[in-house]
């Protein structure tokens, strides 16, 4: 086949059986993230689906295979371009672990061939089912082969559909030479479900002009927003006496803190928000009659929101102060990342190519944001600009967690196009 005899830039009947297969592989690795751990990354069960990536990598001709000592598995697809040729290098990137909160041990994945509407159960939670009358995305799938978990684990597709949908371009890059292509930079991630996924990452060393995460959700969505995110410990430190001789004395902390979280303002949490609402939530608490911390991750989409969002916290804690004589409380509040929106508004380009491929992949392509963060967030701030790119996966973070096949494929049909689409770009990146 010739330069000028290109195949089709999409995924053949055999290239999606092989995402199936690969996306049901990972899934099968437990790669639970931890909040508390102090080592990087924070469990040891993420480097057994980064080693097997570091070797799956090797084994089918990828160049500069490398998993460095925090846990970063990086290849490179080599241009096809003429030598001499100057185009940008565009990284790839998907993270390995799964949310520290819920069960991923044991995942049992469900293949449904040909959904054909109505509740998918659950079969290792008789009784529950991911029901249709709450999940409206799932009529948009009717004809899909869907994968749920068996309902007593997450599914893990947030963001092993990612990771699959990666290896997967990797493979039929490297079988296609003749389509011309620049240099891409592929990489997975521990961590980033604790906000600490790119701590470490070099983004010099890796080389990209800019980047795009695989891990977002619907058909189509491309995702150049998040929210703005710091975090807040309230440390509650109260008096311990026995119990029998504590009148007057005992300052009860445990008491203190369900006081607290009593105060939060209720229209600022997540199960009371959605769009461009900021929240408060409570998400750790731990501690005894002397001393209790509770965890907090405080969002929105302005700067302003959060600082609101926190005068509430320092409020409620000085509050709570008062109504427990004798207690104190401390407010730790750490930045953890900020809204991307502010890196790829200078960088238009890099998002249109983005929406570009969808077309070209045959979907209409939808501008979002993520009511959440992602490795991206933190890379535009270090000077990578990444957007994310739709997955495929739904209610994330959860046991009724689901992904579509079909759309995992349109993801890799439009990381075809957009690889395809860099290529064409000069050497420097567009502002």
């Amino acid at each position: 086949m010739t330069m000028d005899s290109q195949p089709v830039l999409a995924l053949n009947e055999t290239e999606q059986k092989q995402l199936l297969e690969r996306f049901l592989r990972y899934v099968r690795v437990h790669t639970r993230s931890s909040e508390t751990s102090e080592t990087f990354p924070s469990t040891q069960c993420q480097w057994d689906l980064l080693r097997m990536l570091e070797q799956e990598m090797t084994a089918m001709g990828l160049q500069e295979v490398e998993l460095t000592d925090y846990g970063y598995a990086f290849g490179s697809i080599p241009s096809t371009l003429p030598e001499g040729t100057a185009t940008p290098v565009v990284g790839l990137l998907a993270h390995v672990d799964t949310y520290p909160s819920t069960e991923g041990e044991n995942v049992k994945p469900q293949v449904r061939h040909k959904y054909d509407g109505g509740d998918l159960p659950l079969p290792g939670a008789p009784g529950k089912a991911i029901r249709a009358d709450e999940n409206p995305l799932l009529v948009k799938c009717i004809g899909h082969t869907l994968i749920t978990s068996d309902g007593t684990t997450l599914l893990g597709a947030d963001d092993k559909a990612g990771v699959a949908i990666i290896m997967t371009l990797a493979q039929w890059f490297l079988k296609h030479p003749e389509v011309p292509h620049g240099k891409v930079r592929i990489g997975f991630t521990p961590d980033e479900e604790t906000g600490n996924g790119t701590r470490f990452f070099d983004v010099g060393k890796f080389g990209a002009s800019a980047a795009y995460t695989f891990d977002g959700s619907v058909l189509g969505e491309i995702e150049a927003e998040t929210f703005c995110g710091d975090s807040a410990t309230v440390t509650l430190t109260g008096i311990d006496v026995h119990p029998g001789v504590a009148k007057d004395k005992m300052v009860n902390a445990l008491r203190a803190a369900a006081h607290l979280v009593q105060l939060l303002p209720k229209d600022f949490l997540p199960e009371t928000t959605e769009l461009r609402q900021p929240y408060l939530h409570p998400y750790v608490i731990g501690g005894e009659v002397g001393k209790v911390t509770v965890k907090f991750l405080v969002r929105g989409f302005e700067v302003e929101d959060l600082r609101a969002r926190e005068e509430d916290l320092l409020r409620i804690a000085r509050e709570t102060e008062e109504a427990f004589p004798g207690l104190r409380a401390d407010v730790l509040i750490q930045e953890s990342y900020r809204n991307m929106k502010v890196v790829l508004d200078k960088h238009p380009q890099v998002v249109q190519l983005a929406m570009d491929a969808v077309r070209l992949a045959g979907a209409e392509p939808t501008l979002s944001y993520i009511r959440g963060g992602t490795d991206g967030s933190a890379l535009c701030f270090k000077g990578l600009p990444t957007p994310n790119i739709f997955a495929g996966g739904v209610n994330f973070h959860g046991l009724q967690e689901w992904v579509s096949l079909d759309w995992m494929i349109k993801s890799a049909d439009t990381g075809l196009h957009l690889v395809k689409l860099w290529g064409g770009l000069p050497g420097k990146l567009e502002e």
